[in-house]
C-alpha cells in the first residue's frame, strides 16, 4: 500500500471516530449539527474513479448510520455527494486543470476555489438529510433552518480543519 493509500486509510476512521464519538452529541442550539464525515469523500484525491467513490461514499454513510441508529439516511445523502463529486470538479476545473495525485483542499487550490467546490456538495448532502429525517416537506420552515445552520457549522468546521492541517512553510 502506498504512502497516500495508507494516509486515506487512516483518515477514514480518523473522521469516522471523530463524527462518532464526539460530533454525533454536539448539537448547537437544536439546529445546528456538524457531519464532518462528508470531508473524508470531499478531501479524496481528485481523480478518483467514481464508482470507487460512491462505493466508499456507501460504505462510509453506512457505518455513521448504524452508530446513528438511522435507517440509510446518512448513506443515500452521501452516496449523492459522492456520485456528483466527481462532475462538479469537472465543471470547476482550473484553467491549467488539476495536477497528478492532487486533493482539492484549500492549501491546494485557495479559498475561493475551495468554497466554491465544498459548499454546494456540503449543501446538496445536507438538503437530501434533512428532507429524509423530516420524511418530506412537512415541516419545511424548521427543516429549512437546520439544513441552514448544519451547512454554516459543517463549513466552518471544514475550513477550520483546512486551515489546522496545512503544511506550514518557511519563507
Amino acid at each position: 500500500m502506498t504512502r497516500s493509500g495508507v494516509w486515506i486509510f487512516i483518515s477514514f476512521f480518523l473522521y469516522l471516530l471523530i463524527q462518532v464519538m464526539l460530533l454525533k452529541n454536539l448539537v448547537l442550539f437544536s439546529t445546528a449539527f456538524c457531519f464532518l464525515y462528508v470531508a473524508f469523500i470531499l478531501f479524496l484525491p481528485v481523480e478518483t474513479n467514481i464508482l470507487a467513490l460512491t462505493l466508499i461514499g456507501f460504505f462510509t454513510g453506512f457505518i455513521v448510520d448504524i452508530f446513528y441508529n438511522s435507517l440509510g439516511v446518512h448513506a443515500s445523502s452521501l452516496v449523492l455527494i459522492s456520485y456528483l463529486r466527481n462532475y462538479w470538479l469537472g465543471v470547476i476545473t482550473p484553467q491549467g486543470g488539476y495536477d497528478a495525485n492532487s486533493r482539492p483542499t484549500l492549501e491546494a487550490n485557495g479559498t475561493q476555489w475551495f468554497l466554491v467546490y465544498t459548499l454546494p456538495l456540503v449543501l446538496f448532502h445536507h438538503i437530501m438529510l434533512f428532507i429524509i429525517e423530516a420524511g418530506g416537506f412537512h415541516n419545511f420552515g424548521h427543516t429549512s433552518l437546520k439544513i441552514l445552520f448544519s451547512v454554516l457549522f459543517t463549513m466552518i468546521v471544514l475550513v477550520i480543519l483546512q486551515l489546522l492541517t496545512t503544511e506550514r512553510r518557511r519563507v
